[in-house]
């Protein structure tokens, strides 16, 4: 394993300061230069996934292949590389405890006392050689989780300090840390709390060896100095990672400041020339639309503002920006309340002026009437629609009540005792949900499905049997299917193993696709998701 190459990356002076986004950058800067790249993210929550957490707090729970239920900084990784990774690539606290202490009671450790330190770093390092080999990557990147300093992340400087001593020509640390303003208007970027954040990583034991310098401005020269000066660095050691309107400019801008050369320089590495192509010719199209769409998202995660609700649904964010630009449209998106039209409906007239709805994955009873009421007025109206998981399902209730004229349609997640369940567990999952086994009742990670070469859908994918990342616990009843399918619902696609549905269209409306899975998971910068293309292709035509 010595010829592997490890970078970590860790955060300073405030939370929220963009690790993930430098941790995505870096490996698509050295995967530009010929490298085999993977990145994990280490989270320091006692969690034992990101699956029980708020996404109003954490922001969403991206979903791996396999079922892992993980931070939404995976979903950036696998944007920037355009590769799907494996719940190897996660970690939290709670997980590593969990696996050391399993390991303990099944005398693994052969009846030495089991401690902290050196046993969970150990761990810890171990965990991040697994992933490596699993990708087959010649580099590393790590992401630890919150800032230097916190007592919840000192175990994993820990790990980087042992890794560091037994092979220091293999390990670099990079320091994301914010230089803050002070004036309001003001373009001075203050060095004083970054060198405060390299201090105490030196208490640690760590010295950085490249500090990404964060701010709302580029970083001058005389500020790379002082920090140079004061954090023992050189001032070609520091780069500027100034704000940018488009994060998927980040490792270009990075490039600015030789990067790229900078590791290959610290750790011995050698690689080809940047090819960027394809990734310029991405941005390009981004900031040179040609066109533009008004797209609403109706969803409930509101309470905390606009930038919660922003990361509550970022993979939707993401898929919507990667399908527009790729047709050189801008997307216009507009963050639409639920609960605003459950009382209202006057309030729906609102909606034609958009282009295209969407509706995303949720759980829970809140602003369900408001989304159905949406539902309906763009099934009526002829407003392009894509409903994801939870927008599937509530499509199905708005369909069976509206017209199948099924009255009282619901799902048992929101009425257990409505006389029409169109949604409702399958009875393997019943055994699970009464034990409390929530995590068991769960359809998690990649599942096959079969499209009608009929539909929409097809015609998009261009391909009969897809693969898609689930995260829901309700399904279609297939006791309804026949009333659905003689009213007009085109059930698009089915799981063949477990004859499930997972995609539902209308024939004859522009566009009204939903799907029980998540799109958004799979779409990639440079290879959109087929379903958001077609949205926003009917979108445009919507304008027409």
């Amino acid at each position: 394993m010595k010829d592997i190459k490890f970078i970590f990356v860790a955060g300073g002076v405030m939370s929220g300061v963009g690790k993930g986004v430098a941790v995505a950058s870096i490996a698509k800067i050295l995967q530009a230069r010929g490298l085999e790249t993977t990145a994990v993210k280490i989270d320091p929550y006692v969690n034992v996934d990101a699956g029980t957490m708020n996404p109003t707090e954490h922001g969403e729970v991206f979903v791996l292949d396999d079922g892992m239920e993980c931070d939404q900084d995976m979903g950036n990784y696998e944007r920037f590389l355009g590769r799907s990774l494996s719940s190897k690539n996660y970690m939290t606290t709670g997980s590593i405890y969990l696996d050391v202490i399993n390991r303990e009671r099944n005398l693994d450790y052969g009846g030495r006392c089991v401690e902290v330190v050196p046993q969970i770093p150990l761990f810890i390092i171990e965990k991040i050689k697994n992933a490596a080999k699993e990708n087959r990557a010649k580099v590393v990147i790590v992401e630890i989780g919150g800032t230097v300093g916190e007592y919840q992340n000192i175990l994993f400087l820990e790990a980087v300090r042992m890794l560091k001593i037994k092979q220091p020509d293999d390990v670099a640390l990079v320091l994301v840390s914010m230089l803050p303003v002070l004036e309001a208007g003001g373009t001075e970027l203050k060095t004083k709390p970054t060198q405060y954040a390299v201090r105490t990583l030196n208490a640690a034991g760590l010295q950085p060896d490249i500090i990404l310098a964060r701010g709302s401005v580029p970083v001058d020269d005389s500020r790379k100095e002082k920090l140079a000066l004061n954090c023992n660095l050189r001032r070609e050691d520091i780069i500027s990672a100034p704000n940018v309107k488009n994060i998927y400019e980040i490792p270009l801008n990075f490039e600015k400041d030789r990067l790229s050369d900078l590791i290959l320089k610290k750790l011995k590495l050698k690689a080809r020339k940047k090819d960027f192509g394809e990734w310029k010719k991405f941005i390009h199209k981004s900031n040179n639309p040609t066109k533009k769409v008004k797209i609403g998202i109706v969803g409930k995660y509101f309470n905390s503002g606009d930038f919660v609700l922003t990361d509550s649904y970022l993979s939707v964010l993401e898929a919507i920006k990667h399908a527009a630009w790729s047709l050189r449209v801008d997307p216009e998106i507009t963050w639409l309340s639920a609960e605003n039209y459950e009382n209202d409906l006057s309030a729906l007239e609102e909606l034609k002026n958009f282009n295209g709805i969407i509706i995303p994955g949720g759980f829970g009873k809140r602003g369900v009437e408001g989304k159905i009421s949406v539902i309906r007025f763009a099934r009526e109206n002829n407003i392009p629609f894509l409903g994801l998981c939870y927008g599937l399902q509530l499509a199905v209730i708005e369909f069976a009540r509206n017209v199948c004229g099924l009255k009282g349609a619901h799902t048992t997640e929101v009425d257990p005792g409505t006389p029409k369940p169109v949604i409702c567990t399958m009875p393997d999952q019943l055994v699970n949900i009464k034990e409390k086994k929530m995590g068991g009742s769960m359809r998690l990670g990649a599942y096959h499905c079969r499209l009608n070469p009929q539909s929409k859908s097809y015609s998009l994918y261009a391909s009969k049997l897809i693969s898609e990342r689930h995260r829901h616990r309700y399904e279609v009843n297939n006791n309804y299917r026949l009333r659905l399918e003689k009213n007009g619902m085109l059930l698009a696609g089915v799981n063949p193993q477990r004859q499930l549905v997972e995609v539902i269209e209308l024939p004859n409306h522009k566009f009204f696709v939903a799907t029980q899975f998540h799109p958004e998971f799979k779409s990639r910068p440079l290879s959109p998701h087929p379903l958001f293309i077609g949205l926003i292709k009917a979108a445009i035509a919507s304008k027409i």
